[in-house]
């Protein structure tokens, strides 16, 4: 007797397409990009997403304030409040205190009211006889937006990181001040980032000073099947690496500037093949020219932070909500992964801000009307089609 074959409803949800699990904090994003939040809601919005797995992002520091330090500390909170291992570098000789001035995220009632999952108000409005063909294995994009395991929150500047957090076993500090040598810093790197390897256990092809690749793989078709086999599996550890004020003073090899350059060269290589993210800042001024424009080269994604004068007349003239400013953002680049369509924004300059003091900020920079109008008839001048008080046009 031949076996009934079952009917397949045109309802029925394909599970081959059910996106896989992945650890908090991860967003998906187009042609495979997966990226991770930088711990600045408006800056992920910027950036289309956050800052891709496997990129290199470097922050050119002011030496007039320590703007940096605002984006640093929110990246570094955003990992360990997701459990991430973190990896901090300073040209301090205790950077283990840094961490106890790391801002705690927000959790409020007002904040659960505006993080309310649009996911489920849908739910409520599916018909019962579509849900019983969707089941109960429908995916929830939102899952991860409760309280801590949402992918970006936002930091109170004024209140310090749960001592819950600070006490986590995945938190290295490495003071770059005096340290044993640049290759036993360079190999602390490179330990660290081995543990979030993408090509199942095969090592990372590391570039050592001007050396060539040390490892090379003869078997080509092995390893895109390896590969491709991991990119499609689920992820479960992300790392973070932070690395302040490279080229400060403060540091054993500020002068060594090739070794610095190479330092940062094999890095991009190594987290490349990783699940992982670095933020390097660094002051351009303490740079030669040609470096500098070297390392700006080398970063997928390159930001740099300026201080605004508080007495600045021409400025506020010239800006609205001059008050509220505390410094400006400038994207210069942004990561482009699997893709060779380059990003463009909408605008390149944002204002940051400090929202009731304790919020971080970013907003595009608006121009002051020049006549002291609202600013609000400038699209309607010069209209052929305006009111009939405005002069008629001769062509």
């Amino acid at each position: 007797m031949a076996a009934t074959k079952t009917r397949a409803s045109s309802f029925s949800r394909s599970t081959s397409v059910a996106p896989a699990t992945q650890a908090p904090g991860l967003k998906s994003g187009p042609n495979g990009t997966i990226f991770l939040s930088s711990g600045i809601p408006d800056l992920d919005k910027i950036l289309g997403g956050g800052f891709p797995l496997g990129s290199l992002v470097m922050v050119m520091e002011d030496t007039e304030a320590p703007h940096h330090m605002l984006l640093l500390r929110n990246f570094m909170s955003q990992g360990l409040v997701h459990n991430q291992p973190l990896l901090y570098a300073s040209p301090s000789s205790e950077p283990r205190a840094f961490l106890g001035t790391l801002p705690n995220p927000v959790l409020s009632k007002d904040d659960k009211a505006h993080n309310r999952d649009p996911v489920q108000e849908k739910d409520l409005r599916i018909a019962w006889q579509y849900k019983k063909y969707l089941g109960e294995h429908q995916p929830n994009f939102g899952s991860h937006r409760d309280g801590k395991h949402e992918y970006c929150n936002d930091f109170d500047l004024r209140k310090p990181l749960e001592r819950h957090f600070l006490t986590a076993q995945n938190i290295s500090c490495l003071s770059i001040q005096d340290p044993p040598s640049f290759a036993a810093f360079r190999d602390s790197c490179a330990k660290f980032l081995a543990q979030f390897s993408r090509s199942f256990g095969f090592p990372i092809m590391l570039r050592v000073g001007r050396g060539k690749v040390i490892k090379i793989f003869s078997d080509r078709q092995k390893v895109i099947k390896i590969l491709m086999e991991k990119n499609n599996s689920s992820i479960s550890c992300i790392g973070r690496l932070a690395i302040q004020s490279f080229c400060a003073p403060q540091c054993e090899y500020s002068n060594m500037e090739w070794d610095m350059l190479s330092f940062i060269r094999s890095l991009k290589g190594m987290i490349r093949d990783t699940n992982a993210v670095a933020v390097i800042t660094f002051p351009p001024s303490l740079l030669s020219p040609s470096s500098s424009k070297r390392w700006q080269h080398i970063a997928d994604t390159l930001l740099s932070v300026k201080a605004i004068p508080d007495d600045d007349k021409e400025l506020a003239n010239l800006l609205t909500g001059y008050q509220d400013m505390i410094g400006l953002l400038n994207v210069h680049k942004v990561a482009t992964v699997n893709t060779q369509v380059p990003v463009i924004l909408e605008a390149s300059t944002f204002s940051i801000k400090l929202q009731k003091r304790r919020y971080l900020v970013l907003e595009c920079l608006n121009q002051a009307p020049v006549d002291g109008s609202s600013g609000s008839s400038y699209a309607s001048t010069g209209s052929c089609s305006g009111s009939s008080k405005t002069r008629t046009l001769e062509f």
